[in-house]
């Protein structure tokens, strides 16, 4: 049974950044997809970015392309997505999550999920 856990959220202002963790345990990473998500107020839960087992393959929903960035360090087994340029509708919980398949904008579930961390963006 793998355990995420995430941290790193709290309150920015509009253009600064954050970096979100997300600790696993009972696996390896390196044996997932990881991915992020997020659950805004009164909208559904979405992708924001994914990466691969091997690392090589990244995806990032369009709305982050080019301010976030997903990352991993395999021997901390701890995931990151380090967010830059952060807009009011960044704001959200967002859910770290482990997958034994890719993770895209249409998965509906994934094996794994942490428990999620707020994130909210001020003006």
């Amino acid at each position: 049974q793998v355990q995420l856990v995430e941290s790193g959220g709290g309150l920015v202002q509009a253009g600064g950044s954050l970096r979100l963790s997300c600790a696993a345990s009972g696996g390896a990473l390196s044996d997932y997809s990881m991915g992020w998500f997020r659950l805004a107020p009164g909208k559904e839960r979405e992708f924001v970015v994914s990466i691969d087992p091997s690392g090589m393959i990244r995806l990032y929903a369009e709305s982050v392309k080019d301010r976030f960035t997903i990352s991993r360090d395999i021997a901390k087994n701890t995931a990151y997505l380090e967010m830059n340029s952060l807009k009011l509708e960044d704001t959200a919980v967002y859910f770290c999550a482990a997958n034994d398949q890719i993770i895209t904008s249409t998965t509906g579930d994934c094996r794994y999920w942490g428990q999620g961390t707020q994130v909210t963006v001020s003006s």
